[in-house]
C-alpha cells in the first residue's frame, strides 16, 4: 500500500484555502430529492440516505431508523422506508449489515462491513462494532422537499397584461381599480389579482388587506417606498402573497425610524407579513430597517429568485414557520441573525431549507438560525457571525443574556449535502442540538469554539474540510467519519466524541458544551482522509475509539498532559492508516482486540518538520509523514504491519527497529513504574516497550538467582540498592515482617538465595523492616545485636 499519499509537500490547510479562495463561480448541484417527510421537528427523520442500491426512500443501507416502519439490509435489493417516529434516530440504530453490501459509489467511502448496520453491524457473521456511516454520498433528506415550494413560487413571472399598474408619488398615487384604495401615501389591496408598482413613495405603505383564500402578486417595477413609523409593505390578510421582482428592475424598501403599533399587531420588518410570503423574479431589492427586521413572515418565508441586500438592526430574514430559499443572491447584514426561523409551539416548524443560490452574511447573531431542522442542498456561503473567530468578546441582549453566534446552527437536525462555505464565527462554526450530517460541500471554517459540534452525532461522509481556527475541531457524543478530506487545527482536541458529564468545552470561550443522553460515547473512522493539527488530544473518546478504514494523520500535543489518542473505553484498530505523534506523558495505542498491527515507540525530542518514515524488512516505504509539530512518541498502524514483521521507524534522528511478537507494540500509558499498575483495560499490551519513566532506555538486569547475599546475623552492611524506578528500597534483605515473621522474601526480580535463620523467640517487632524500638534476649549469650546499615548510610537494626 503506498501510504505516502499523506506526505504533505504543501500544508493541506492552504491547499483547501486556495481551492476554495480560486472558486468565483456557483457550482451548481443537480440532486434527486425524494420525497419522505412532511415535518423535521425531531432528530428521527433522516431518510434516502440511498445504502443500499437503487434505494428509494430507503431510511439507512444496513438498518432502519428506530421506530420506523422502513427496513433494510445492507443488500442490492430496494429498500424501504416509511416516516420514522420520534424515538428514531437519524441513522438506522438496531440494523445490520451484510459483507460487501451498499451501493459503492465511491470505494473510498464504502467498505465491504455492510455501512449502514448502526449499532450492531454483521460482516460474514462476526459482530463489528457500529459503524454508523453512509455508504455513499448520495443526498440526504430531513424535509419532504418536493413539496416545499409550487411552480409558481419558482417561476417568477407574470401577466402583464391583466395587471393592475400603480403610479407611486407623494401624495398623488394612482389607480383606476376599485380592487385599490389610496388614502395619501397608504396603498391598501383589497382583492386578489396582480399589481404593477412603479415610482417613489416618501412615508408611505402598501398594505394587503384581501380575502382568506385569496393569492395576491405584488410586482415591483423600479419601485421605491420609505417609512419612518411603519414598514413599507404589511400583509395583513390574505392566502399567500408573491413580491415579484421584475427583471433587471432596481427597487427598494425602507424603514427609516421607530415602528408604532399598529390597531391589530406588532409591525416590525421593512416587510412584515402574517401570512405565507414569496419573493422571486429577477430583479434587484434593497432592503434597509433601522429598527427591527429586514423581511419577516409570521408564516412561510420563500425565496426562490433575485438579487437581495438586507441591511438590517434586527433579523436579516425571519419566517416563523420556516424559512426556503431556492437560488438567488442574498446578502445580509444584520444585528442579530441573518436567517431565522423559530416557532416556539411547533417542533416540526422552525425550520430553514436552501437550495443553491449566492450568500454573503455579517451577522450580529447566527449567520443561519433554526429553532427546528435545517438542510442545505447546495449553494455558496460566505458568513460572518458576532464579529468573527477573533472576537473573545461574548455578545448580550438587553436583557444580559448570552447571544448565540454561531455560523450555522439548528435545534433540530441538521444536514448538509453539498455547497461551498466560507465561515468565520465566534461561536461553533456548524451547529446542532441534535444529529449533524456532512454529505458534501467545500468547507473553510474559523472559529472561535467547535468547528462541527453535534449534542448527538457528528457524521461526516464526504466533503473537503479545512478548520483553520477552533478550540475543538469536530466534537458530538458521538462521531462517525467514513469519507472526506478533513484538515483542521485545534487549541484542543481536535476530534471529540463526548458524554452528558464530559468536561470539555471548559476551556472553549462559551462554556461547557452540551451532548445528548442515551448511550456511551464513541469514535468510529471508517473512511476519509484527515490531517489533525491539536494542542490538546488528537483523538479524544470518553468511549470506544475504532478505525476500520481511511487515513489518519496526528500532530498532537506537546503537553504531557494530553495525547495524539486518548479514549476511555475500547481502542480498536481493524482497517485504515494511522500515524499520531504527540508528547511521550499521555500516549496511547490501540488495544488488544485490533486485528491490525499498531506501534508505539518512543523517540527523542524531534521538532516540526521531522519525516517519519516506516519500512518493511525488505526497506520498502509503507508509511511516509512530516509532522507539523515537535513531538517525544510515535504511533503507526497499517494493514501493512502484520505479526511477526519487522519494521525500522524513522522518525526525524531517531531510528527503532522493532518485530511484531503481536499485533499491538507498546501501551503508552501502562508504562509505570512495577507494581504501580498498568493502563486503562483494553488498552493493549505493553509489549517490548522502549522506554520506562525515567529516560531509562531499558530496565536493569537482575540475576536470576541472588545466591551469594551477604550474611546479614553479623554484617553492618549487607543491603543492596534496588533502581529507583522500582521504588526507594531498603533493609529488604532478610529483614522481619512487620508482624515478627521473617518468612520468605517474595520474587522480585530474579531468585533470592536461602537467607540465614534467626532464633525462633525474637519476639514481636512492632514497627517493621528497618526499625526496632527494643531487641529481646537471645539465647547464645549475644548481648545485642550487631549495627547493620542499609548502604545508604541509615542504620537498619
Amino acid at each position: 500500500m503506498e501510504a505516502g499519499k499523506g506526505e504533505k509537500d504543501m500544508g493541506i490547510k492552504e491547499m483547501v484555502w486556495n481551492k476554495l479562495n480560486q472558486l468565483s463561480s456557483i457550482v451548481l448541484v443537480s440532486v434527486m430529492l425524494i420525497a419522505s417527510l412532511t415535518a423535521c421537528g425531531n432528530d428521527s427523520n433522516v431518510v434516502n440516505g440511498n445504502g443500499a442500491n437503487n434505494v428509494d426512500g430507503a431510511v439507512e443501507a444496513g438498518g432502519a431508523a428506530a421506530g420506523s416502519t422502513g427496513s433494510g439490509n445492507g443488500s442490492d435489493s430496494n429498500g424501504s422506508g416509511e416516516m420514522g417516529s420520534e424515538n428514531g434516530g437519524v441513522i438506522g440504530e438496531q440494523g445490520t449489515g451484510s459483507s460487501n453490501s451498499g451501493s459503492v459509489l465511491d470505494q473510498d467511502i464504502a467498505s465491504d462491513n455492510g455501512m449502514g448496520g448502526a449499532e450492531a453491524g454483521n460482516n460474514d457473521g462476526q459482530s463489528q462494532q457500529a459503524e454508523a456511516a453512509w455508504a455513499n454520498a448520495e443526498a440526504v433528506n430531513v424535509l419532504a422537499v418536493e413539496e416545499l415550494f409550487t411552480e409558481r413560487d419558482l417561476e417568477g413571472a407574470y401577466g402583464a397584461g391583466d395587471a393592475v399598474r400603480i403610479t407611486l408619488e407623494d401624495g398623488k398615487a394612482r389607480s383606476d381599480s376599485n380592487a385599490v384604495e389610496i388614502w395619501e401615501n397608504r396603498i391598501t389591496i383589497t382583492k386578489e389579482g396582480t399589481y404593477v408598482f412603479s415610482g417613489n413613495l416618501q412615508e408611505g405603505m402598501i398594505e394587503i388587506a384581501a380575502g382568506d383564500g385569496d393569492k395576491v402578486q405584488l410586482v415591483l417595477d423600479n419601485a421605491s417606498i420609505s417609512n419612518s413609523t411603519n414598514g413599507a409593505l404589511y400583509v395583513k390578510n390574505a392566502d399567500k402573497v408573491f413580491v415579484t421582482l421584475a427583471e433587471g428592475t432596481v427597487n427598494s424598501l425602507k424603514n427609516t425610524g421607530s415602528y408604532e403599533d399598529s390597531e391589530d399587531s406588532k409591525v416590525d420588518g421593512v416587510i412584515f407579513s402574517k401570512t405565507d410570503l414569496t419573493i422571486n423574479g429577477m430583479g434587484s431589492l434593497e432592503i434597509t430597517a433601522e429598527e427591527g427586521h429586514g423581511i419577516v413572515s409570521k408564516d412561510d418565508l420563500k425565496i426562490t429568485g433575485g438579487n437581495l441586500s438586507v441591511k438590517a438592526a434586527g433579523h436579516g430574514l425571519s419566517g416563523k414557520d420556516s424559512v426556503r430559499i431556492a437560488n438567488g443572491a442574498i446578502s445580509i447584514v444584520s444585528g442579530k441573525d441573518g436567517i431565522h426561523s423559530e416557532h416556539d409551539t411547533n417542533e416540526e416548524k422552525g425550520y430553514v431549507y436552501i437550495k443553491d443560490g449566492e450568500f454573503t452574511m455579517d451577522a450580529g447573531g447566527d449567520g443561519i438560525s433554526a429553532s427546528g431542522c435545517l438542510q442545505i442542498d447546495g449553494g455558496s456561503f460566505a458568513i460572518t457571525s458576532g464579529g468573527g473567530s477573533a472576537n473573545k468578546t461574548a455578545a448580550k441582549d438587553e436583557n444580559g443574556h448570552a447571544v448565540s453566534t454561531k455560523g450555522i446552527k439548528a435545534s433540530g437536525p441538521l444536514v448538509v449535502n453539498g455547497g461551498q462555505f466560507i465561515i468565520d464565527a465566534q461561536d461553533d462554526g456548524i451547529h446542532s442540538n441534535g444529529n449533524l450530517t456532512i454529505n458534501g460541500g467545500e468547507y473553510q471554517v474559523a472559529t472561535g469554539d467547535d468547528g462541527f459540534h453535534g449534542d448527538e452525532k457528528v457524521q461526516i461522509a464526504g466533503g473537503s474540510i479545512a478548520i483553520s481556527q477552533s478550540y475543538e475541531g469536530i466534537e458530538g457524543r458521538d462521531v462517525v467519519i467514513s469519507g472526506g478530506n478533513i484538515s483542521l487545527y485545534a487549541s484542543d482536541d481536535g476530534l471529540n466524541a463526548a458524554g452528558g458529564n464530559d468536561n470539555s468545552g471548559f476551556g472553549g470561550a462559551f462554556g461547557r458544551d452540551s451532548f445528548g443522553d442515551g448511550g456511551n460515547a464513541s469514535l468510529l473512522i471508517s473512511g476519509g482522509i484527515l490531517y489533525i493539527h491539536a494542542d490538546g488530544d488528537g483523538i479524544d473518546s470518553n468511549g470506544d475509539l475504532t478505525v476500520t478504514g481511511g487515513e489518519v494523520y496526528i500532530s498532537g500535543p506537546e503537553d504531557n498532559a494530553n495525547g495524539a489518542l486518548d479514549y476511555d473505553g475500547v481502542g480498536e484498530i481493524t482497517g485504515g492508516v494511522v500515524v499520531a505523534l504527540g508528547s511521550s506523558g499521555m500516549a496511547m495505542n490501540f488495544g488488544d482486540t485490533s486485528t491490525q498491527g499498531a506501534i508505539l515507540i518512543n523517540t527523542a525530542d524531534e521538532k516540526a518538520g521531522a519525516k517519519i518514515i516506516v519500512k518493511d524488512q525488505n526497506g520498502e516505504e509503507i508509511i511516509t509523514y512530516t509532522a507539523e509539530k515537535a513531538f517525544q512518541s510515535v504511533m503507526v498502524s497499517s494493514p501493512e504491519l502484520v505479526l511477526g514483521g519487522t519494521y525500522t521507524i524513522l522518525a526525524g534522528n531517531s531510528k527503532q527497529s522493532v518485530t511484531l511478537k503481536s499485533l499491538i507494540y507498546g501501551s503508552g500509558m501502562e508504562r509505570v513504574r512495577p507494581g504501580m499498575g498498568g493502563g486503562h483495560v483494553g488498552r493493549g499490551d505493553r509489549g517490548d516497550t522502549p522506554r520506562v519513566p525515567g529516560d531509562m532506555e531499558a530496565i536493569p538486569d537482575v540475576p536470576d538467582a541472588m545466591e551469594d547475599l551477604p550474611d546479614v546475623s553479623g554484617s553492618k552492611s549487607g543491603m543492596s540498592d534496588m533502581p529507583d524506578s522500582w521504588g526507594d528500597q531498603s533493609n529488604m534483605s532478610g529483614m522481619p515482617d512487620s508482624f515478627g515473621n521473617r518468612g520468605e522474601l517474595p520474587d522480585g526480580p530474579g531468585e533470592m538465595g536461602a537467607l540465614p535463620e534467626f532464633p525462633e523467640n525474637m519476639g514481636d517487632l512492632s514497627n517493621g523492616p528497618g526499625e526496632i524500638e527494643e531487641v529481646p534476649s537471645i539465647p547464645g549469650g549475644l548481648d545485642k545485636i550487631p549495627e547493620i546499615t542499609d548502604g545508604k548510610g541509615n542504620r537498619g537494626l
